[in-house]
């Protein structure tokens, strides 16, 4: 491994602790949803609301930071992200609603430079014949934290840490986190424009979007992510209890099996993809395990499978959603990878954001009251979820094939 290597390895391992980090940041609100109810003097329904808030921060920010990455590179626009994670989760910890709410934008606005950094450094410095696997190792990184976000976070709350304290010294931890990044990640060469660079970028945008194949694999990962964005790491714990009479601390791990299994599923599959060449079929078995995983959890009987192992399977198939990050890359021109990123990413988390507000007033109005939600109410709510991943199973078909095998004929 020679020097340029050792840099860009060591910078793609920083720009991953960070989304780690992140991940952390959006998973935990799910095991203490009624503190924050309690502490912000909203109703569970309201502080769905504001937890969903991430992802209107994540989402048009995914266009700015992929712009940003192709312009600047890694080093001048990642610390900034995550020192703004940190400001937001310390006005989070506020307990005021209107400065909470800013405090959660402000954390997906900057999250999303953790991600689009990672991805932009592993395309640029690193062989086509490992992306699949570098990005699914990044998402395994963001996984973690989202796996740690409910293990790790549901014990402390549960024994007495403060939800105040924890979003305060996360706040404390992510300013430090973006100093150790300025002072760590190395200078990258990245091309001067020559245009304005307003026009610049505008026209990478048209290139990307234009892309069909930009717009397909948006698609494609929302439709995959969303069972974990909005029902696992904001109603996971919540179903599991209301649902099936699970208390706390097991509704807390069995919640976390799902990001676990991302941690697993992720490299996993990316190093299937890369060993085989190919993207398409491994999207598509992905897809077709989570909607058969998916339809157990909402309608299945109980204790036909072992507890952990639905939750399990889920997260491991729904890390086929990261390979659509390899092919918008390899669908795109090279120059612009942080670009079809952030477009990617825009497109995926548009989703997370729209919809996350419109599941929760579903579950509301099944149930007529929050307090006493059933299992019926989260069937009726989340059904949409099979259909959605069923469409992205059908978008999978109008892929066209990017991997190496297809390259080399």
């Amino acid at each position: 491994m020679n020097k340029n290597t050792r840099l860009a390895a060591v910078a793609w391992l920083l720009a991953a602790v960070y989304y780690f980090y992140q991940y952390v940041m959006r998973s935990s609100p799910s095991v203490m949803i009624n503190q924050l109810s309690e502490g912000f003097g909203l109703s569970a329904l309201g502080v769905a609301s504001m937890v969903g808030l991430f992802y209107y921060g994540y989402s048009p920010f995914s266009l700015v930071a992929g712009a940003a990455m192709d312009r600047l590179g890694p080093k001048k626009v990642v610390p900034v992200g995550a020192v703004i994670v940190g400001l937001g989760a310390l006005l989070f910890s506020t307990g005021n609603q209107t400065i909470g709410g800013i405090g959660r934008f402000l954390q997906g606005a900057g999250g999303v430079f953790a991600l689009i950094g990672a991805i932009y450094i592993a395309s640029k410095h690193f062989p086509a014949s490992r992306a699949a696997t570098l990005i699914g190792a990044t998402q395994m990184f963001g996984m973690a934290g989202g796996s740690a976000g409910q293990f790790a976070v549901g014990p402390l709350i549960s024994k007495g840490v403060t939800w105040h304290s924890f979003w305060f010294w996360m706040g404390i931890a992510g300013i430090i986190l973006g100093v150790v990044l300025w002072l760590m990640l190395p200078k990258d060469e990245v091309q001067k424009q020559k245009e304005n660079w307003m026009k610049s970028a505008v026209d990478a945008f048209k290139i990307v979007f234009k892309n069909p194949q930009s717009i397909l694999c948006g698609m494609i990962a929302g439709l995959l992510f969303i069972p974990t964005t909005i029902f696992d790491m904001v109603w996971g714990v919540r179903f599991l209890q209301d649902a099936h009479g699970i208390e706390y601390g097991t509704a807390v791990l069995r919640s976390a099996s799902v990001p676990f299994g991302w941690i697993i599923g992720c490299p996993l599959l990316g190093f299937i993809s890369d060993r085989i060449g190919r993207r398409k079929p491994v999207i598509f078995a992905g897809a077709t395990l989570l909607l058969l995983c998916l339809a157990f959890i909402l309608f299945g009987r109980p204790g036909i499978l072992p507890p952990f192992v639905p939750g399990l399977l889920a997260g491991i198939a729904s890390g086929s959603a990261m390979l659509t990050y390899t092919v918008v890359k390899e669908a795109n021109p090279p120059h612009l990878s942080g670009t079809a990123t952030g477009v990617i990413n825009f497109i995926n988390f548009t989703f997370s954001a729209l919809l996350g507000p419109v599941f929760a007033w579903v579950l509301a109005k099944t149930s007529g009251d929050m307090s006493q939600l059933g299992h019926h109410n989260y069937q009726v709510a989340f059904l949409p979820f099979l259909l959605g991943v069923a469409i992205a199973i059908l978008l999978t078909f109008k892929l066209k094939e990017t991997g190496t095998a297809v390259k080399k004929t």
